[in-house]
């Protein structure tokens, strides 16, 4: 997660090695059970995609939903319903 991040933090914000990078670090950090930072991190790559990637929609859906997961880890699930909810609508 780290290393990853580290390697394409130079990039600029809106390279795709970078957003995946950081997309890989809160994955990282939510399967570490770290779940306040991979919050944080997730929370960046879903802005970050929608502000660059919004294109691709799915890989946008794909990010929320992790975070959504994130979210009710944390037991913040009205959060994670209501993202849900706009990830299904």
């Amino acid at each position: 997660g780290w290393a990853c991040w580290k390697t394409y933090l130079g990039l600029p914000e809106s390279a795709w090695l970078r957003c995946a990078g950081l997309g890989t670090l809160g994955g990282a950090l939510s399967e570490s059970r770290r779940l306040e930072e991979a919050l944080a991190a997730l929370e960046a790559t879903v802005a970050l995609k929608q502000r660059h990637f919004s294109r691709d929609v799915r890989t946008v859906l794909v990010t929320q939903s992790d975070l959504a997961n994130c979210l009710a880890q944390l037991e913040r699930h009205e959060e994670a319903l209501v993202l849900r909810r706009e990830i299904y609508a």
